[in-house]
């Protein structure tokens, strides 16, 4: 009997222990610090829109230059390195096919995969209310100073709002909308899911000058872009708070704008257009970065500053 006391008694114990155990590991997740999150969240964000601004400047390049879909004229925007693309058309519907496989022309990034344009015959991409279906399939986008790569499959509708083409913009602007979910993978095998809702203003100053804010509201945050899901399994909605910026005289590169990535442990604000100390630059030789801004444990601010 006494021994059998003894057993309860130490079964007993070796529960406590866990138990303990058990509650001081769940104290120690909840208060680790979320820079790791927040910064990765910031960098994907960067670069999964970056590549998206990308791929529509390559569709409208083709749009410009392909007479099936608008008549052959002198085109603003150049085409896109190390990519072929192959018209025909089938059951009403007009297509082209973008296959890529290399360097970008700003030998920034690799890219492999497909994206398909389509439109119903007789329409005119010119022509106000225009609607273009982007299907991106398998696109593999690898940043070549680190070699990170995602992996993109989605579908977008573009919608040339004012009507236009940009091989005529000299004046005036074009206004376009897109909307549209894309499938991520990013490099650690994660798979999430990304919607977005952008307007984009083209207008003219010494080439082309894009200009994206964001077309979603969601529980009373205005101006979001892009929302879903983030590697680590959090939601998160990003809201543009000031206007993105892209200039062709730079390459095509975003060179000012901030947004602001809420939903998360902690609101995050990104600020665009920056040389490595954090100041504001025109068009540098090198990279621009961003410097991302919140608030982290104890209310300390944290601040990152990475390249793009």
């Amino acid at each position: 009997m006494q021994v059998k006391i003894r057993s309860i008694a130490a079964i007993s114990l070796i529960t406590a222990i866990s138990f303990v155990s058990c509650k001081k590991t769940d104290t120690t997740t909840t208060t680790t610090d979320p820079t790791t999150e927040l910064t990765a969240q910031t960098d994907d964000q960067s670069n999964v829109s970056s590549t998206s601004d990308a791929i529509e400047n390559d569709v409208n390049a083709y749009l410009d230059n392909n007479a099936s879909f608008n008549g052959r004229m002198e085109g603003v925007q150049g085409m896109p390195c190390n990519a072929t693309a192959v018209a025909d058309s089938a059951n009403g519907i007009r297509r082209i096919t973008i296959t890529y496989n290399g360097t970008n022309c700003s030998g920034k990034r690799t890219l492999t995969g497909v994206v398909v344009m389509s439109m119903p015959i007789g329409t005119h991409w010119k022509d106000a209310g225009a609607v273009l279906t982007v299907n991106t399939q398998n696109l593999k986008v690898t940043r070549v100073a680190d070699g990170k790569s995602i992996v993109i499959n989605g579908l977008k509708t573009i919608t040339n709002v004012s009507g236009g083409k940009l091989s005529q913009l000299s004046s005036g602007s074009i206004t376009h909308t897109i909307s549209g979910t894309d499938s991520v993978t990013f490099d650690n095998g994660k798979q999430r899911i990304w919607q977005m809702a952008k307007q984009r203003v083209f207008t003219y100053n010494n080439g082309s000058v894009i200009t994206t804010t964001g077309t979603h509201t969601e529980a009373g945050v205005n101006g979001i872009a892009e929302w879903g899901t983030n590697r680590f399994g959090n939601a998160f909605v990003t809201a543009i708070s000031q206007p993105l910026v892209i200039r062709q005289d730079c390459d095509f590169r975003l060179v000012s704008g901030t947004v602001v990535h809420s939903k998360l442990v902690a609101d995050v604000t990104v600020t665009f257009g920056l040389d490595a100390t954090g100041t504001p630059v025109t068009c540098p030789n090198g990279s621009f970065y961003f410097k991302a801004v919140w608030q982290g444990v104890n209310g300390v601010t944290k601040t990152i500053i990475l390249p793009y």
